[in-house]
């Protein structure tokens, strides 16, 4: 008989009322990293939900809650949703949530349900404030694409003209924060050799912020983007795992 490792589960709640319909499908793939997607709800009012979500819910097999405004400026749909997550968790339906929401106010939804020990990643645009950033265990930006035409009818000119050849796109320049030889010797410091096991690091630098990513800073990868520090030393142990330590022998000169 074979033992299968207990999965997450996994809580997808749509704040409908306040992101695009079109924001879904990114939100399933990074939720699907954590686990098992067990619960699919979306939250709105009458117009929202009847008129720009109804075609993605019914595709995406999510559960519409639907919330009559009983006073006009009260958003009793916001109140369905954190209330409908407090219970998941009580009931241990869910030990993980992914909030898809640009709204500050559920900031406190987030740090009472990881509190309770839950799990929290918020799925968001460019628009969400610092405040629900870091009320969250990881925070992934959300960005629309442009639409293509739906038809060749709809894009004369490009079918006139012959396909321009598609330019490659120019990598970011590779940058070398601060923080990140911060982060080292922070961690370093309690450890008895000075090193530090890079996934760990690669933990640490995501509590402190949910968006963090080497791509941001024009890297691969966390190692490769250690690997260009002069104030870092990156080598690998007999279990094939990294450690990085700070070069002492270098100076502390700020990199750029």
């Amino acid at each position: 008989m074979s033992i299968h490792p207990i999965e997450s589960r996994v809580a997808v709640l749509l704040d409908c009322d306040n992101v695009p319909p079109e924001v879904v499908d990114h939100a399933l793939l990074m939720a699907a990293q954590f686990g098992r997607v067990v619960l699919r709800r979306g939250y709105g009012n009458h117009s929202t939900l009847a008129k720009r979500w109804q075609e993605t819910l019914v595709r995406q097999a999510f559960t519409p809650c639907l919330q009559y405004q009983y006073a006009a400026g009260k958003n009793t749909a916001d109140m369905a949703l954190a209330l409908d997550a407090l219970e998941a968790m009580f009931d241990q339906r869910v030990d993980t949530f992914c909030l898809v929401t640009s709204d500050s106010d559920f900031a406190y939804l987030c740090r009472k349900l990881r509190e309770r020990g839950a799990t929290v990643c918020i799925v968001g645009e460019a628009k969400t404030p610092e405040a629900l950033r870091n009320a969250c265990d990881q925070f992934f930006e959300w960005k629309p694409c442009e639409q293509k035409p739906e038809t060749e009818d709809q894009a004369p000119a490009l079918k006139e003209q012959p396909q321009a050849k598609a330019e490659p796109l120019k990598p970011l320049p590779k940058r070398r924060p601060r923080f990140l030889v911060d982060a080292v010797a922070l961690l370093a410091d309690g450890s008895p050799d000075g090193k530090v096991i890079v996934s760990a690091l690669g933990n640490y630098l995501k509590r402190t912020d949910p968006s963090f990513s080497p791509n941001a800073y024009g890297h691969s990868g966390l190692l490769n983007m250690v690997k260009t520090y002069d104030l870092l030393l990156a080598s690998q142990a007999p279990g094939s795992h990294w450690l990085v330590k700070l070069a002492l022998e270098q100076s502390v000169a700020e990199q750029d």
